[in-house]
């Protein structure tokens, strides 16, 4: 039985009399680019704002920047925001949010009381990524992002609204700094992402048992195959009650807001800047999976084959098949948005590796289905006599590890290469047999038939 969930009351007054949600904001209305200048002393609010996440700094926002469309805001409260980006190392120029005492009656932020920024972070130069978590620290990477979230809503996967934005920072304290103008991202608050889906309630983490119990099966598969399009790696949902793949009891929700309203919970997800469509890969990569899965040695077809093929074992052949229908169903606006989008051409040709990998994945049932380890207590051995198990203190391939086409073949063993679907062998285990060789194993062990075929429930 799922324990009971405990609740915070996001708008009682408005949704308990059945109210209907609010509109999409006129800033958000669009995606066409948003110019605005922001003058504040930057400096300060960044030095302290590392350390105080209570501090903020009054500054001003005029629309449409230097052109002046619209009247300049005053008084705008500007405080930092985020977790990690906000560590020196990561970036040296934070994410920020707005908050306005008063929402605007009119112009770009009319109704909106606050609105987050998703900066540049910092100068790099090319596709050089932070050491420690791997973002894209220069001025692509917020378009990129700014993207990754027009894409989902393309695809009517619930996340935040987002705009691409370019904005002129002045520093109004200290002479003599030259205004800095920016590429940038505007992104609603969660409050007003929560009000515009109808959502009342928003269940804490801690209160949180697992997706199983809480979402709709399709819920959950919906954002799993959205997930695995985007290369995202940066969030946790507890699938099952013994679910422990990427989560433990500290982050059952990561990245991943669980809502409740209109008489069913939910998930939303967000926070995309260290994803592969953003970032143009990841850092881990050789410590998790083996390029040679694939012939093309692509990441971002791999990345993606990663996390798709885990669903086989979450879920039910009749959701997994409405699941590929519904992103199927939507591949021409998919491809529409990505021609529209203002992006780097780097930036844009990565993004079209991931979303080409994701469609040839889930279009047809022999790309989708394809082999894995289907036998339990099913060992990878070094020589196909059984010499020695690989990495042994791992044990058995979990079920659903996918396998490669046969290299070799030697009576009842073949050589595979494995897709680690589970994370069974990631970092920081080493096991170099596993990421960069093959293996051998029994080939009885290998079937097409997961989830069974028979399979009418969520697993």
């Amino acid at each position: 039985m799922p324990r009971r969930a405990m609740f915070v009351v996001i708008l009682p007054i408005a949704l308990a009399i059945g109210a209907a949600a609010p509109s999409v904001p006129a800033l958000f209305s669009s995606y066409e680019l948003a110019t605005l200048q922001l003058e504040a002393p930057f400096a300060d609010l960044i030095e302290v704002g590392r350390e105080n996440d209570e501090h903020t700094v009054v500054g001003t926002v005029k629309p449409g920047g230097s052109a002046g469309q619209g009247a300049p805001i005053e008084n705008v409260r500007i405080s930092l925001r985020g977790h990690t980006s906000r560590r020196e190392t990561e970036c040296a120029f934070p994410k920020l949010k707005l908050h306005f005492s008063t929402p605007p009656a009119d112009g770009l932020f009319a109704g909106v009381r606050s609105v987050k920024v998703g900066t540049h972070c910092g100068e790099s130069a090319g596709e050089t990524l932070t050491p420690r978590f791997g973002r894209l620290p220069h001025e692509n990477s917020p378009f990129r992002e700014a993207f990754v979230y027009h894409l989902l809503d393309v695809l009517q996967v619930p996340t935040l609204k987002a705009r691409a934005a370019r904005i002129t920072y002045v520093e109004t304290r200290g002479g003599g700094q030259q205004p800095l103008v920016r590429n940038a991202m505007l992104l609603e608050d969660d409050d007003d992402a929560r009000a515009r889906l109808g959502a009342d309630q928003e269940i804490e983490a801690n209160a949180f048992s697992n997706a199983k119990n809480e979402f709709k099966p399709e819920d959950t598969a919906r954002i799993a195959f959205a997930e695995a399009l985007i290369g995202n790696f940066d969030w946790c949902l507890k699938f099952t009650a013994d679910d422990t793949y990427r989560c433990d009891a500290r982050r059952i929700l990561w990245n991943v807001m669980a809502l409740r309203g209109g008489g069913r919970t939910f998930p939303l997800i967000y926070d995309f800047d260290v994803t592969g469509m953003v970032a143009g890969r990841h850092l881990w990569f050789a410590d998790v999976y083996n390029e040679a899965f694939v012939s093309s040695k692509s990441q971002p077809e791999i990345e993606v084959l990663g996390q798709l093929q885990r669903t086989r074992a979450l879920f039910s052949r009749e959701v997994l098949d409405a699941t590929r229908a519904r992103f199927m169903g939507r591949k021409a606006e998919a491809s529409r948005a990505l021609q529209q989008a203002p992006l780097d051409e780097a930036g844009r040709r990565r993004i079209r590796e991931y979303i080409d990998a994701f469609y040839n994945a889930i279009g047809s049932d022999s790309a989708f289905y394809r082999p894995v380890v289907t036998a339990p207590n099913t060992m990878p051995y070094t020589t196909a006599e059984r010499t020695a198990v690989v990495c042994p203190d791992r044990g058995a391939i979990p079920l659903g590890t996918a396998v490669s086409d046969p290299i070799a073949t030697r009576g009842s063993m073949i050589q595979v290469t494995l897709l680690d679907t589970q994370w069974n062998w990631a970092t920081p285990v080493k096991c170099p047999e596993i990421h960069k060789g093959a293996v051998w194993i029994e080939s009885g062990a290998v079937s097409r038939d997961l989830p069974k075929t028979t399979a009418a429930t969520n697993r």
